[in-house]
C-alpha cells in the first residue's frame, strides 16, 4: 500500500479545518463531522483551538482512500502561526490549497503558493464555501491565474452556486475541458499533436468501416474522451490527459475542484483528484536511516515525544538510532496514525510519519539517522518581540522554564534572556501569538504574565568586508588557540560559515567549535540586532597539541580544548565586523486594502504618518484597491484604526516583503552576550580577568 503525505494549506478561514472533517468522513473514519465552532474536530485538540475555532499546531489524522494510507497534516491558517507551516511543508507528498469561493485569493494564500511551488509539491487547489453567498466561480479562477499559476484548470461546474443548494459536478472529459488543459499547459507541441489527432480522427470517421468495424464504431467515453477501436485509444485528448497528470505530479498544472466543507458538495470530486494525480511516497525501507522531526510535544511526565517523518529506513521498538548531532537515542515507544488516531506499533518504514519517546532531548529540526537531503522553505522570521513579565516575581524561574519549553515546540519563538536587566523576550509574528502564549503559560503552567508593548526586530546586515586575527601565545590574546576570521556581506539569507585553511590543519572538533560560535555571536551585531546576508571565512588556524605534566596528567596550560576557540572567537569576530560595519535593516509588508473609494484621501493620510509607501490606487466603481509598503511595526496599528477611517468597510491584508535599511536614527538592542565588543568586560565575564 502507498503513503501519501498530504498538507492542507489555507488562509485563515477558508475552511481547512472543516475540509480535513469531510475527508476523514469520506474515508469512513468518522460518522459525523465536527464543527470548527462547536470545538468538535479531529484535528483542533487543544482547548485554546477550540475555544478560538482557529489551528495553531500542526496536526496529524490518518486514513485510507483505496490502495493509499494517507497522512493527513493539518496547517495553521492564520499568518502568526507560519512557523507551524514551514516545518510541514518538506514533509509533503502533495497539498491541497483551499481558496474561499467568497474571499478569493488572499495574501496568505499567495505566500503559501509561492512556497509550494519554490518546494516542487504538487498541489491541487479546492475553492470551498460555493453554498455562500457571494461565491464566484469565472472571476474566482481568472484570480487563480493572475495571482497564483496560468496553469490552472477547472475541474468541476457549479449549479446554484451562492446558494445552500450549490452542488459540483464533475466536467465531462471532452474537448472543451481538453482544450481548457491546452489552454493551461502552453505547450506548442503537445498542441500541435492534439490537432494532428483531432483530424486524424475526424478522417477516421469519414472513412468507410471495413471488417465489421462499422458496427463496433468509435466511442469517446475514455479520460478526456479517449477515443477507443476496438480497445485501443486512438482519441487526440488521451495524449492531453496524459500530459496534464504528469504536469500536475510535477507541480507544473493544478486542478482545480469546488465544492462546500459544510454541505459536502464536491467532496467525492476532490477524493477522486487527490487519488489520481497526487503521488505517494517512494522511500526505501531497505536503505539506510533517515528521517526529521517537525514537531515536538510533551507526554504527562514530561517527556518529549518527536513526530518525524522517515524518508528512508526503517525504526524499530527499542532500537538505538543518531539523533541530531550525532548522540545516540533508544526508542522506548512507537505510534503510527491509522484509521483517523496513533496506534502503538513494534515499527515504522520510509514514508510514513510517526510519534517516537525515547529520543532524549530531542528539537524540531533534528534528522534522524542520516540527515535527509530536503529543499528547505524559510519564512520571513518574526518581525516582532515583546518582553513577558511575571505578575508575581516569585514566578520568574518558572516563567524562565516554561518559555523555554514552548521554545522547544516552536524554536522561531526565540526566547532570549537578558540577566542584567532580568527581562524574558520572546519573538513574535503578531498579536493573536501573543495572546496564545498569554493563555498556554496560564493553562499549562499555572502562570500569569503581562506582556509589554511589541516592537520590532531589525536586523543588521555588512556593508563591506573586515578581518581580524589573534595568534596563540602573542598578547593580548589570553587563549591559547589561533583563530582568523573575515566577514563580508552575502546575497544568500543567514550566515554562511567556509573554511579558509585546510581541514586537516587542527582537530575537527576545533573546526566545529569555531562554526557553532561564529553563529552564536552573530545573533547579536553592532547594535545588537542578528546579524544576516554575511559570509564569514576562517583564515587563520593553529593550536597546541595535548601536553603532560611531569605525572603524566593532562596539562591544560600547554594544551589548547574547544573552549579556547570558543572563547577567542568573539573577539576575533566582533573586531573584523567593526572593520566591515553594518547597516541596521527593518522589516516591510507588503499591504492590500480594499476600501470605498470616498474614504480614499484618510487612508492615505493615515499611511503617510506611518511611513507607508502606497501604490497608484486602482477604483473600481464605488471601491478601491490600494497596494504598497508599510513598516512591520505600524500593520497593527493600521488594523485598528482602518475600520473607523472606512466605516467598517476595508479590509487589509498585509505580508512580510523584504527587510529595507532604516531612516532616521539607528534602532540598539541591549546585549544579553558578555561584549565582546567590550574587551576588558568580555575577558572579565569569560575568565573573570582583563587583559593585560
Amino acid at each position: 500500500m502507498r503513503t501519501l503525505n498530504l498538507g492542507i494549506l489555507a488562509h485563515v478561514d477558508a475552511g481547512k479545518t472543516s475540509l480535513t472533517e469531510r475527508l476523514l468522513q469520506a474515508a469512513g473514519v468518522i460518522e459525523e463531522v465536527g464543527s470548527v465552532d462547536a470545538g468538535s474536530t479531529r484535528t483542533d485538540t487543544l482547548d485554546l483551538e477550540r475555544r478560538r475555532g482557529i489551528t495553531i499546531k500542526s496536526a496529524v489524522v490518518s486514513f485510507t482512500l483505496g490502495d493509499t494510507t494517507v497522512n493527513l497534516i493539518d496547517t495553521p491558517g492564520h499568518p502568526d502561526f507560519i512557523a507551524e507551516v514551514e516545518r510541514v511543508l518538506n514533509l509533503l507528498d502533495g497539498a491541497v490549497l483551499v481558496v474561499s469561493a467568497v474571499e478569493g485569493v488572499q495574501a496568505q494564500t499567495r505566500v503559501l503558493f509561492r512556497a509550494l511551488r519554490r518546494l516542487g509539491v504538487p498541489t491541487l487547489v479546492f475553492v470551498n464555501k460555493i453554498d455562500r453567498a457571494g461565491a464566484r466561480y469565472r472571476s474566482l479562477l481568472d484570480d487563480l491565474t493572475a495571482k497564483l499559476d496560468s496553469a490552472v484548470v477547472a475541474m468541476d461546474t457549479v449549479d446554484g452556486l451562492g446558494t445552500p443548494e450549490a452542488a459540483s459536478r464533475p466536467r465531462p472529459e471532452d474537448a472543451a475541458l481538453a482544450e481548457d488543459v491546452l489552454e493551461a499547459l502552453l505547450d506548442d507541441t503537445l498542441l500541435n499533436d492534439y490537432l494532428a489527432a483531432q483530424d486524424r480522427a475526424a478522417r477516421t470517421r469519414d472513412t468507410p468501416a471495413r471488417d465489421g468495424a462499422a458496427g463496433r464504431g468509435l466511442t469517446s467515453d475514455g479520460p478526456l474522451g479517449s477515443a477507443v477501436a476496438g480497445g485501443v485509444s486512438h482519441g487526440p485528448h488521451d495524449a492531453v490527459r496524459k500530459a496534464f497528470e504528469e504536469r500536475t505530479r510535477r507541480a507544473r498544472a493544478h486542478p482545480v475542484h469546488f465544492g462546500s466543507a459544510i454541505t459536502g458538495a464536491g467532496i467525492a470530486g476532490l477524493v477522486d483528484g487527490i487519488r489520481r494525480y497526487l503521488p505517494g511516497s517512494t522511500g526505501d525501507e531497505a536503505g539506510p536511516l533517515s528521517g526529521t522531526v517537525f514537531k515536538v510535544d510533551r507526554g504527562p511526565a514530561g517527556e518529549r515525544i518527536a513526530y518525524a517523518r522517515l524518508f528512508s529506513g526503517a525504526v524499530g521498538l527499542r532500537d538505538r538510532v543518531t539523533v541530531g548531532d550525532g548522540r545516540e537515542a533508544k526508542v522506548t515507544a512507537i505510534s503510527v496514525f491509522e484509521d483517523g488516531t496513533d496506534r502503538p506499533s513494534h515499527r515504522v518504514e520510509a514514508g510514513r510519519i510517526a510519534k517516537f519517546r525515547g529520543l532524549g532531548e530531542v528539537r524540531i529540526g533534528d534528522a534522524i539517522g542520516r540527515p535527509p537531503k530536503l529543499r528547505t522553505e524559510h519564512f520571513a522570521p518574526p518581525a516582532l518581540a515583546t518582553v513577558v513579565v511575571p505578575a508575581r516575581e516569585s514566578d520568574r524561574p518558572a516563567l524562565h522554564t516554561a518559555l523555554s519549553q514552548l521554545a522547544e515546540q516552536d524554536p522561531l519563538i526565540g526566547l532570549r534572556h537578558d540577566e542584567t536587566r532580568r527581562e524574558l523576550s520572546v519573538s513574535l509574528y503578531g498579536e493573536v501569538q501573543k495572546e496564545v502564549i498569554g493563555a498556554t503559560l496560564a493553562e499549562e503552567y499555572g502562570l500569569d504574565v503581562a506582556f509589554r508593548e511589541s516592537t520590532v526586530v531589525c536586523v543588521e546586515r555588512p556593508v563591506g568586508a573586515g578581518a581580524a586575527v589573534e595568534y596563540i601565545a602573542k598578547p593580548p590574546n589570553p587563549f591559547l588557540a589561533t583563530v582568523g576570521l573575515r566577514i563580508e556581506p552575502s546575497a544568500a539569507p543567514g550566515v554562511d560559515f567556509r573554511l579558509g585553511v585546510e581541514l586537516g590543519s587542527m582537530p575537527f572538533a576545533f573546526f566545529k567549535a569555531v562554526e557553532e560560535t561564529v553563529h552564536e555571536t552573530l545573533r547579536e551585531g553592532l547594535h545588537g540586532w542578528q546579524v544576516e546576508h554575511a559570509t564569514v571565512v576562517m583564515t587563520h588556524s593553529g593550536y597546541w597539541a595535548r601536553q603532560s605534566s611531569a605525572h603524566g596528567g593532562f596539562d591544560k596550560s600547554m594544551s589548547s580544548t574547544a573552549g579556547d576557540f570558543r572563547g577567542l572567537v568573539p573577539l576575533v569576530l566582533m573586531a573584523a565586523l567593526r572593520e566591515a560595519g553594518t547597516v541596521v535593516c527593518e522589516p516591510l509588508h507588503r499591504f492590500r486594502i480594499e476600501l470605498p473609494a470616498d474614504d480614499l484621501s484618510g487612508v492615505l493620510a493615515a499611511l503617510a504618518k506611518v511611513r507607508a509607501v502606497p501604490g497608484p490606487p486602482e477604483v473600481r466603481g464605488g471601491h478601491c484597491l490600494l497596494e504598497g509598503t508599510i513598516p512591520a511595526g505600524a500593520v497593527h496599528g493600521l488594523g485598528r484604526r482602518l475600520p473607523g477611517l472606512t466605516a467598517g468597510e476595508g479590509v487589509l491584508e498585509s505580508a512580510f516583503e523584504r527587510h529595507e535599511p532604516v531612516s532616521g536614527p539607528v534602532p540598539t538592542r541591549p546585549r544579553t552576550d558578555a561584549n565582546p565588543l567590550d574587551r576588558d568586560a568580555y575577558l572579565l565575564s569569560v575568565l573573570r580577568r582583563v587583559s593585560t
